[in-house]
């Protein structure tokens, strides 16, 4: 499966590092990810080229969600045990923001 298409490329260039900076939960995923046999999800947020690769930032998980950054270079070699790779979600629907993925801030204890 192809990670980057042109659309989320276009995307990637209107949200440079900064640019979603204090949203949080509000904050535009332009693209998720995800490893469909085991530990990893990226809510991507923010983006920038480097030479041959880009430099993702966003709300990822692998074994806690934290705010951080990935190469893309980094997930399209990945090849899990199964030898699958990492897969990009087709199927998001209206799915538009962090809030809408998880509930956030994520290690905010509940009230009772």
């Amino acid at each position: 499966m192809k990670l980057l298409t042109k659309e989320i490329e276009e995307k990637f260039n209107k949200y440079p590092f900064g640019s979603q900076d204090g949203l949080g939960g509000k904050s535009e995923v332009l693209v998720k990810y995800f490893n469909p046999c085991g530990a990893g999800t990226w809510l991507i947020t923010e983006a920038e080229k480097e030479d041959n690769d880009w430099i993702l930032f966003g709300y990822c998980n692998i074994t806690d969600w934290e705010w951080g950054t990935v190469s893309l270079n980094e997930l399209q070699n990945y090849k899990g045990p199964l030898g699958l790779g990492i897969e990009r979600d087709l199927y998001t629907g209206n799915s538009k923001y962090i809030e809408d993925f998880v509930d956030y801030p994520y290690d905010k204890e509940p009230e009772l």
